[in-house]
């Protein structure tokens, strides 16, 4: 009997039951933390970005984790429902793993959902030590069936996640086969990719960009889809495609709202985006930040929960509505709107000047 490919509301296509994993990451509801950059395997389509590329680093979303309690800060900061471990390949780091996720389930229960990926088989020791730690899903990066069952036979949920090839649908058809067989509980197929890392690599083997605003593959969801189909007739687990644009405009929306509640002050007014928008004063020494910030409020009748001192950046920040009002009242100093993520890094995005140049 053949089932049926549903559309979700995130734009993505499944075939049976989607992944926990998946459902809590559309949400914006799983931390990601990045355990290594070190992996044995060499994909050419790998999109790992070149700072974390074969370097042995550890990072919570954004934020660099130096110890246990950063990543158990982002997950508060994120009101995370979940954790999705991801690098490189975790498994070569594999005490460090265990260790984290042992203190994301002591921390918030066992309802936190875990998936970690994993670029090699793993020993029934180490399946049975992530098992007993909390792991609640794996998922292999692949072309093998032997790392699923052997998962499976230490009573881990698993699963393979690959890229959508063009040009490998039989490759793909062939080991999900296998998979099936062997009681795999679900297969993810990505579309395909181009960045910064795996540019010349993609283009060598002849795959173009699908259009101007898009750095997917040409290609890549017309063999997810032709997959799916066969899928549909042929096999009883779980397949999802997962579209590039899920990424961006669902995915991280969702997570930059999460934290973005957590972590915006009273001058701060979250986008659509999740993004933090706010007025600012720049070009100031860091010591006169505090003095100037006293004379605007006092000038003004700004209520002083209005205006903040960031040293960090080295700027005075106030709601936009007021930072819009004074600007012209004020030639000697130089205000701007800006947009930043409300990340561990803060990333800015937009920067508009108010009343000079800047």
């Amino acid at each position: 009997m053949k089932r049926r490919i549903v559309r979700t509301r995130a734009g993505s296509l499944l075939l049976g039951k989607m992944p926990e994993g998946c459902r809590l990451c559309i949400l914006g509801a799983k931390m990601v933390l990045f355990i290594t950059g070190i992996c044995e395997r060499a994909c050419y389509y790998c999109p790992l970005s070149e700072h974390r590329r074969g370097r042995d680093v550890v990072y919570a979303n954004e934020r660099p984790v130096r110890s246990v309690k950063d990543v158990l800060e982002e997950a508060k900061l994120m009101d995370a429902l979940g954790t999705g471990i991801t690098g490189g390949d975790p498994s070569l780091r594999f005490e460090r793993t265990v260790r984290y996720i042992r203190a994301l389930k002591r921390r918030f229960g066992r309802r936190h959902h875990i998936h970690m990926y994993c670029a090699s088989g793993l020993s029934g020791r180490r399946l049975g030590l992530l098992r007993s730690a909390g792991l609640d899903e794996i998922r292999f990066h692949v072309w093998d069936e032997g790392p699923v069952r052997d998962a499976l036979r230490a009573g881990l949920r698993a699963g393979v996640e690959i890229p959508s090839l063009p040009g490998e649908e039989r490759r793909i058809v062939e080991l999900m086969k296998r998979l099936d067989s062997v009681g795999c509980n679900f297969v993810n197929l990505n579309e395909l990719e181009f960045s910064d890392t795996n540019l010349d690599e993609l283009r060598k083997r002849g795959f173009r960009i699908r259009s101007d605003e898009s750095m997917a593959v040409r290609g890549s969801e017309e063999t997810g889809m032709r997959v799916l189909r066969w899928a549909a007739s042929h096999l009883s687990m779980s397949v999802h495609y997962c579209p590039s644009s899920l990424k961006d405009s669902v995915q991280l929306r969702n997570r930059l709202i999460r934290r973005a509640r957590n972590v915006m002050r009273p001058h701060e007014v979250m986008t659509g985006e999740g993004l933090l928008f706010k007025g600012v004063v720049l070009g100031l020494p860091v010591r006169r930040l505090p003095a100037v910030r006293r004379r605007l409020i006092w000038r003004y009748g700004i209520p002083p929960e209005l205006v903040a001192v960031d040293r960090e950046k080295g700027r005075l920040e106030l709601h936009w509505r007021v930072a819009k009002e004074i600007a012209p009242l004020e030639a000697g100093l130089r205000f701007a709107l800006v947009e930043e993520y409300p990340t561990y890094d803060r990333l800015e995005t937009t920067l508009i000047p108010l009343n000079h140049e800047v």
